[in-house]
C-alpha cells in the first residue's frame, strides 16, 4: 500500500481537530502540539503544521509568539460578524442556485428540515439544520464560495454548542419551511430576504447561563 500523501493525511487532521473543537472537546485556549498530534496520527509534522494553517484560516486556532498554536477563543462581537457574513454569502449563493433547484432538491430540503425539527439534542439538530442550507444552496455552483460558507457554519456550529450543552428542547423552524414554499412559488427573492433575516438572527440574543460559581455568555439558537 502506497504512503499517504502529506496534502491528505493534512486535510484529514485539520478535519478531526476542527470536530473536537466546534463539538467543545477542545476548550478555547488549549494547546494543539505538534509532536502530539504527530504522534497520534503516525506522521511527521509537516502536515501538522499544514493542518495548523488550515484551522487558522477557518479562525478555529492562533498561532501566538512563544506560545504555540492554541485553540481561538471567541465572544459575541464575533458571532455576530459570523451571522452577518452568513446573511450576505448565503443570500449571494441562494440568488445564483435558485434557478437550478429541482423538485427533489427541495424534497431532499424539506426532509432535513423535518429531521432538524425531531431532533433529540443539539448535534442532531445542526447535522441536520447544515444539511438544510447545504441543499438550497450548492446548485449554485460556486467552489469558493461554497467552502466560506462551510467554514462559517463551523464557527456557527462551536457557538451553538458552547450554549447548548444541556437543557435542548424540540423546536420547529418556520423559516425553513417559509424558504422552502418561496422558492417552489418561484419566489426566490422573497426566500433569499427570509434567508437573510433568518441568518442574521445569530448572537441577537446572549443570555446569562450560570454555571456553578461562573457566569458565561450563551448565543442565540443558530439558523
Amino acid at each position: 500500500m502506497g504512503k499517504e500523501p502529506e496534502d491528505t493525511i493534512a486535510s484529514r487532521i485539520s478535519r478531526v481537530l476542527a470536530d473536537r473543537i466546534v463539538r467543545g472537546d477542545l476548550a478555547a485556549g488549549a494547546r494543539l502540539r505538534q509532536d502530539h498530534i504527530a504522534e497520534e496520527f503516525g506522521t511527521s509534522h509537516v502536515p501538522v503544521r499544514e493542518a495548523f494553517r488550515r484551522l487558522e484560516a477557518q479562525g478555529l486556532a492562533i498561532s501566538e509568539p512563544r506560545r504555540g498554536v492554541r485553540v481561538a477563543s471567541f465572544d459575541l462581537k464575533e458571532v455576530r460578524e459570523v451571522a452577518e457574513m452568513r446573511a450576505a454569502l448565503e443570500v449571494l449563493a441562494l440568488r445564483h442556485a435558485a434557478p437550478h433547484l429541482t423538485p427533489a432538491i427541495l424534497d431532499a430540503a424539506e426532509d432535513a428540515a423535518r429531521e432538524g425539527d425531531a431532533a433529540a439534542d443539539v448535534h442532531a439538530w445542526e447535522e441536520a439544520n447544515r444539511r438544510f442550507h447545504r441543499l438550497i444552496l450548492a446548485p449554485c455552483s460556486m467552489r469558493r464560495l461554497l467552502a466560506s460558507i462551510d467554514d462559517l457554519h463551523a464557527a456557527s456550529a462551536r457557538f451553538l454548542f458552547s450554549a447548548w450543552r444541556s437543557g435542548w428542547e424540540k423546536r420547529t423552524d418556520h423559516d425553513h419551511r417559509a424558504i422552502l414554499l418561496a422558492l417552489r412559488e418561484g419566489r426566490s427573492d422573497e426566500a433569499a430576504a427570509i434567508l437573510e433575516r433568518h441568518v442574521q438572527w445569530i448572537g441577537r440574543a446572549p443570555q446569562s447561563a450560570q454555571s456553578g460559581k461562573t457566569v458565561r455568555e450563551a448565543f442565540a439558537i443558530v439558523g
